[in-house]
């Protein structure tokens, strides 16, 4: 099983940046791919990014994101980031990060505000 411990969530102005950040520890070996889902409050949970963990990095993104957000890996410290640019209130959501190893884990979540 694969422990995530997601951080970097808060209180942005809309326009504003934030740095989601999301550490993997536990059984880790065939660390295949990471990413983050959204759950907004009334909404159904939508996939924001993805970025596979070895060779390619080949990365995935949800379509209300692209051009605003990047994820990024750092394979040495099993961690994968979010950058998140140009936010608007339609990004407030807990952000939720995910690994797959043959099976999915999830984090605990963060919360992202967009607010003024």
């Amino acid at each position: 099983q694969v422990q995530l411990v997601e951080s970097g969530g808060g209180l942005v102005q809309p326009g504003g940046s934030l740095r989601l950040s999301c550490a993997a520890s536990g059984t880790i070996s065939n660390l295949d791919v990471m990413g983050w889902y959204r759950q907004a409050p009334g909404k159904q949970r939508e996939m924001v990014a993805s970025i596979v963990m070895s060779g390619s990095a080949a990365r995935n993104y949800g379509d209300s994101v692209k051009g605003r957000f990047t994820i990024s890996r750092n394979i040495a410290k099993d961690t994968v980031h979010l950058q998140m640019t140009d936010l608007t209130p339609e990004d407030t959501a807990i952000y939720l990060c995910y690994s797959y190893t043959g099976t999915i884990d999830w984090g605990q979540g963060t919360q992202v505000t967009v607010s003024s």
